[in-house]
């Protein structure tokens, strides 16, 4: 055992089979747009996917049980079937075409849950980057707990300025599993099995990685998946074992070209836009970065230092809890932000983001960032689900 907390895994993939139809998005992405994931189960209908072992979060309910057992009773299925070919203690290169052409690079393995901790003020090895919603867990929880697979949408985030851990894999000749385009523009997946010589070359250069940190390294930050991996580790907690005990997910460097840090603007729901505004403008008179704020028919502009949503999602709490009845959503991209505030009792907020560079240094000082600091690109740049293993 390595003491770095990253390791080989025992991957399952499908064999002979239709990646198209079998790999889908992220569950946690579309969550407003329904139609999305009713297209998906269209072009999943009636074959094997991913589509059938998740449940998409637009379709959270107050009683998840029925597509809960559904889940179930699809792994069980796919298991019995022979659907997967095994490949014992391996690693997967993964080449990963955005919709913009770009191309994202990581190494699929499993971390140890021992190594990572969502608490706050935590200095573990694989530590959260934003601050975990206990409320969003337990029905995580219910969907992991019986499950006979997990399917990971985690990425871990390194930061490896050398780049000496994932993209020498790019010059690499290694055996590919799968190469096809993803499904409703979700750009381009390779995928390749990395073998045992140069697995112990990955490992040693985290080892190296982790050495020339501080004394008490972050060597993973969770990019993506922060409430998935905290399931996990709650699952492992609630029942140790050696299944449930690691995690699988794909390890991205942050200083890969390809992977853009989006600023989350919010736009607030059921406001007197006239006391927020009034209210807004008295908490941020002045500073170096600017917070814009929009209105069905005005606009202006408020000042903050340091991390602008630092400073913001504290005010907008504070404000939703002095006012019920306010809502609060986080929105990609300008222009649905502003789409959204042509409506009365709107308010939306539009700043600047933090810059991928900041991430590592903050959360060593400070821990965690606000929730919903930045996206890793857009819903069509997410992770999709194609690897699975075994936790039963």
């Amino acid at each position: 055992m390595n003491n770095i907390g990253f390791y080989p895994a025992d991957i399952l993939l499908p064999v002979n089979y239709d990646y198209n139809k079998w790999s889908v998005v992220a569950c946690d992405q579309f969550t407003s747009e329904p139609e999305y994931w009713r297209e998906t189960a269209k072009i999943t209908e009636n074959v094997p996917s991913t589509y059938n072992l998740i449940l998409p979060e637009a379709f959270l309910a107050s009683d998840n049980s029925e597509r809960i057992d559904s889940i179930n009773r699809e792994m069980a299925k796919y298991l019995d079937e022979g659907l997967f070919e095994e490949y014992k203690d391996a690693m997967i290169f993964v080449e990963r075409t955005l919709p913009n052409g770009k191309v994202r690079y990581g190494i699929i393995g499993a971390v140890d849950l021992k190594e990572y901790d969502f608490s706050v003020g935590s200095k573990s090895l694989i530590r959260a980057t934003e601050g975990t919603v206990l409320e969003r867990i337990p029905p995580r929880v219910e969907i992991r707990r019986d499950a006979p697979l997990e399917l990971p949408h985690i990425m871990l985030l390194i930061d490896d300025i050398q780049k000496t851990v994932i993209e020498p894999l790019k010059n690499a000749d290694l055996t590919v599993l799968y190469d096809f385009d993803l499904m409703q523009g979700g750009g381009h997946l390779r995928g390749s099995l990395i073998p045992k010589d140069i697995q112990a070359v990955i490992l040693d250069a985290l080892q190296t990685l982790k050495a020339s940190a501080n004394d008490e390294p972050l060597l993973f930050a969770v990019g993506d998946g922060n409430h998935s991996l905290a399931t996990a580790r709650t699952c492992y907690l609630n029942e140790p074992n050696e299944f449930n005990r690691y995690a699988l997910v794909e390890v991205v460097n942050i200083h890969d070209e390809a992977l853009e840090f989006e600023p989350i603007y919010r736009v607030l729901f059921n406001v007197d836009t006239n006391d927020f505004i009034s209210k807004l403008s008295a908490a941020f008179p002045h500073g170096s970065k600017t917070i814009e704020w929009y209105t069905k028919e005005t606009k202006g502009t408020v000042y903050t230092n340091g991390l602008t949503v630092g400073s913001l999602q504290p005010f907008i709490d504070s404000y939703i809890k002095d006012n019920p009845g306010v809502m609060c959503d986080y929105i990609h991209g300008i222009d649905s932000t502003l789409c959204l505030c042509k409506a009365d009792n709107r308010v939306g907020l539009i700043f600047d983001g933090m810059d991928k560079s900041e991430l590592f240094p903050f959360v060593c000082e400070k821990g965690s960032l606000p929730r919903k600091t930045f996206s890793m690109g857009e819903a069509e740049s997410k992770r999709y689900y194609c690897e699975a293993r075994k936790i039963k």
